[in-house]
């Protein structure tokens, strides 16, 4: 773990949903011993909020009221005061007043990894339903945070045993087949590849790429996408140095355990990927937004209404989101020093 000059990582985290599982998972994983020294938690949201589920939860956590994140202390629990009011919370159950906080400690945090203040950010679950409005018009998270860093994202999901990332995200099944298109499958290779090698020091990285229809499309008997599309991008990346290989039926690729033979997957849609990676690694997987200039990671599950509150929901992905946020962190600094020391990767993406 790279370590900054002025002390430990600041890791940023969003409130997420106010009435769902983010304030829950925060009291818990920071009250465990050692975490204040693997990390300088802000987060951004209220001290009142806080307070609310350390009642609830019977924690003793001791949090530190901050005006910004700049004034943050090393081995200090801070918290940005984004509102002062106590905002009423209904754990467990969906409205628009939770969205509006949840968005508005999305947008103080997000600013903050923006200007440098902090450096990871942490992001809790939100209900998509519930943030959305005017001002928050996106999908998701992933989404947002397209439109207010730069590069250009790619949700990346990750675990010890898999890494795997979608060529098209939130959006409808029926515009599916109209989103895939060579220049978005070369991009998400070319992006997959740029953060294997960056982000997880992997620097011949090999990559599968799954096909759109079944079986491949058989030849053209269902469909000829996976030929006339996905194929000749998979080809030239092949032919340009990259260990990339495909495209592979979907449906026997997780169940005969072929996903080990590479490090990284890409899938064509959401639930193509999402869906066997969920089964894979939920309780340890991590949402990824990779491509982008800053670094954002989340647990890769929801609000959890159901478990909010009671003591009993995993703290697995949320903590394994802290700590790849971290371990990014540091192997980006490392490859900056190596760049400026003159020594470049075996392997780099154009």
């Amino acid at each position: 773990m790279a370590l900054r000059r002025d002390g430990v990582i600041k890791v940023g985290v969003t409130t997420g949903d106010l009435n769902g599982i983010g304030l829950e998972l925060f009291i818990r994983t920071f009250s465990k011993p050692g975490m204040e020294t693997l990390c300088t938690p802000i987060l951004f949201g209220s001290t009142k909020s806080i307070s609310y589920y350390k009642k609830v939860l019977g924690s003793d956590l001791k949090v530190m009221g901050i005006d910004t994140a700049e004034n943050a202390i090393s081995g200090r629990i801070n918290c940005v005061n984004i509102w002062q009011k106590p905002v009423r919370i209904e754990m467990g159950t969906a409205s628009r007043t939770a969205g509006a906080y949840a968005f508005k400690s999305l947008q103080a945090a997000t600013q903050a990894l923006s200007r440098g203040s902090i450096d990871v950010l942490v992001t809790a679950p939100v209900d998509k339903h519930s943030i959305h409005s005017d001002a928050f018009s996106f999908p998701g998270h992933t989404e947002y945070l397209q439109s207010e860093l730069a590069g250009e994202s790619l949700m990346f999901l990750v675990s010890e045993r898999l890494k795997l990332a979608v060529v098209t995200g939130h959006i409808p099944l029926s515009q599916v087949t109209q989103s895939i298109n060579r220049e978005a499958i070369r991009d998400g290779i070319g992006v997959m590849s740029q953060t294997l090698v960056r982000d997880f020091v992997c620097h011949k990285p090999k990559i599968a790429v799954l096909s759109l229809n079944p079986h491949a499309g058989d030849r053209g008997l269902m469909g000829d996408q996976d030929q006339q599309i996905v194929a000749p991008v998979i080809d030239d990346w092949f032919d340009r140095g990259l260990c990339v290989f495909g495209p592979y039926p979907a449906d026997g690729f997780f169940g005969s355990g072929m996903y080990r033979d590479f490090d990284g997957v890409l899938a064509m849609y959401h639930d193509q990927g999402l869906i066997p990676f969920k089964t894979l690694a939920f309780d340890e997987g991590v949402n990824f937004t990779a491509g982008l200039n800053r670094i954002r990671t989340a647990p890769d599950h929801g609000t959890a209404y159901d478990l909010v509150g009671k003591g009993v929901a995993s703290t697995g992905s949320y903590e394994r989101a802290i700590f790849t946020a971290i371990e990014i962190y540091g192997n980006r600094k490392m490859e900056a020093s190596d760049s400026k020391s003159g020594y470049r990767s075996q392997h780099k993406v154009d």
